[in-house]
């Protein structure tokens, strides 16, 4: 699965850190952190390059955007993938703007997109409801920033492919 990812500033990484403490009863605590823009499915009759350069040519005019973490919340029964997910929210009009672009050109998945899609940055999943509703109540320093790139993004190596420069 490939993916269109913002990438999050040191700060968030560092709120991330300072929290993990709190997360380690969770099954899955990760370990890098980005924030998911759109998720894209793979043609097996078309190589990942190509791919990609409908990636840029969707995002192409796409501005800089403001996006801000605003606190810790969970999804209490996510479509996919063991439940609790603990997350740090976040507010960004122009992330769920170039999100509709792209759900636009390439397919939202039920559930998760499109109408559906939350911007967050995932912390951990699986474990105790209690334990996720209690961090969900912490209140933290907001925290924002320019997400000026976008990055095309291999999920089954969890890197980067190419990035994009915004304005693009």
């Amino acid at each position: 699965m490939y993916s269109v990812n913002a990438p999050v500033p040191g700060r968030v990484r560092e709120l991330a850190s300072r929290l993990y403490p709190r997360l380690v009863g969770f099954e899955t605590v990760r370990e890098t952190h980005s924030l998911l823009v759109k998720r894209l499915a793979t043609d097996e009759d078309r190589p990942v390059s190509a791919l990609g350069r409908r990636v840029h040519r969707a995002l192409e005019g796409a501005p800089a955007v403001e996006a801000r973490i605003t606190g810790i919340d969970c999804f209490a029964d996510p479509p996919l993938g063991s439940a609790p997910v603990v997350y740090l929210a976040v507010e960004s009009p122009g992330l769920e703007a170039i999100h509709a672009d792209l759900a636009d050109v390439f397919d939202p998945v039920a559930g998760l997109e499109g109408d559906d899609y939350v911007p967050h940055v995932t912390l951990a999943r699986g474990g105790d409801p209690e334990a996720a509703r209690r961090l969900a109540d912490r209140s933290i320093e907001p925290v924002t920033w320019t997400v000026g790139e976008l990055e095309f993004w291999d999920g089954t190596y969890e890197l980067p492919v190419s990035s994009v420069s915004l304005p693009a």
